[in-house]
């Protein structure tokens, strides 16, 4: 199932690539865009840990001997992080502690190379058919054609998706969660910037101007020098 429908509204699955490979890079690309996945690729790790904050993908493919790190450690230090995105690794090592390392470090499954396109894709449904059901893509109706994608952090306007940055889609959460609720500069700072990260107010005010320009200026209230507030009048699940 690569294309599901839910509340008229289509959607794609995305999918983060990491593989050094270009001949295996360019079989799986082709196979899976085919099949009607996005496929985006990642050559080594450090473009992979980029691209997998940039981005929402509904699932990872990681090779685990790739440049600049591994994928053992790479997906590691995501789960550190709170990235729960699903996660295959593809791996020429076939030991038990091998195995055992790969799970250990969070991988949702592990397929020994080298092996069938048409078994990585039986993987890959399977693993989304359970997210799919696990998160129940809860859509929730913000108005005007307009809604939101918890699972996807993502918007859809009259079916059309508009992708949003990591930290705009966190902050979105942040308002629908708290709905009519005045929510302080220090809770948003603490939500939208993880350890180690240094809060930024303009940041934040450039965060809060897209979303005022995709949902309606009227939706989140500035309580100047404070924080703010979405407000809604009626508010609905799909």
């Amino acid at each position: 199932m690569t294309v599901l429908t839910h509340t008229h509204i289509t959607m794609v699955y995305k999918i983060l690539l990491v593989e050094d490979d270009p001949i295996l890079v360019e079989m799986i690309e082709e196979f899976l865009s085919e099949e009607g996945f996005y496929v985006s690729v990642a050559h080594d790790a450090k473009t992979a840990m980029d691209l997998a904050y940039e981005q929402h993908f509904d699932l990872w493919i990681l090779d685990v001997k790739i440049p600049h790190g591994d994928g053992f450690k790479l997906l590691s230090e995501l789960r550190q992080q709170g990235k729960q995105t699903p996660a295959i690794y593809t791996t020429s090592l076939s030991s038990v502690q091998d195995l055992e390392k790969g799970f250990q470090s969070g991988c949702d499954d592990y397929l020994r190379k080298p092996f069938e396109l048409k078994e990585l894709l039986i993987r890959i449904q399977g693993i989304l058919k359970r997210s799919f059901a696990h998160n129940n893509e809860d859509f929730e109706v913000i108005g005007n054609g307009i809604s939101f994608s918890y699972a996807q952090k993502a918007l859809f306007r009259n079916g059309e998706k508009i992708t949003l940055s990591h930290k705009e889609g966190e902050l979105l959460v942040l308002f629908l969660q708290n709905k009519n609720r005045f929510i302080s500069y220090e809770e948003i700072f603490e939500r939208l910037w993880g350890y180690g990260e240094t809060p930024s107010e303009m940041s934040l005010r450039v965060y809060i101007k897209n979303l005022r320009q995709l949902i309606g200026k009227e939706k989140i209230i500035n309580h100047r020098g404070s924080g703010y507030l979405y407000e809604s009048t009626k508010s609905s699940h799909s």
